[in-house]
């Protein structure tokens, strides 16, 4: 049966690959993972990590705001027309 790590655990042991100080085989025994995967969970993350660096993540970040904003002031437009006409749906009825 495969064996699922959680990103913890897969960030364990890119970092302890990453400091070097026990060797891929010996890393593999201690969280029982194939020393491939250690190499691959290694490789991953020294290639993630300039990106938390980054300020792409903080741009996103900004974007992600600025359409919550405007959704909210759309909802809160369409609040205030909706109330408009729930006041003066007796004008638009027509006599009948």
């Amino acid at each position: 049966m495969k064996k699922v790590f959680t990103p913890e655990q897969k960030a364990d042991v890119a970092i302890a690959a990453i400091k070097g100080v026990q060797s891929t085989t010996q890393i593999s025994s201690t969280f029982e993972v194939h020393p491939t995967q250690v190499g691959l969970w290694k490789k991953q993350a020294l290639r993630g990590l300039s990106e938390v660096f980054s300020d792409k993540r903080r741009k996103a970040q900004d974007d992600h705001e600025a359409l919550v904003a405007q959704l909210y002031q759309t909802i809160g437009q369409r609040d205030m027309e909706l109330a408009w006409l729930k006041k003066n749906l007796k004008r638009f009825e027509s006599p009948g």
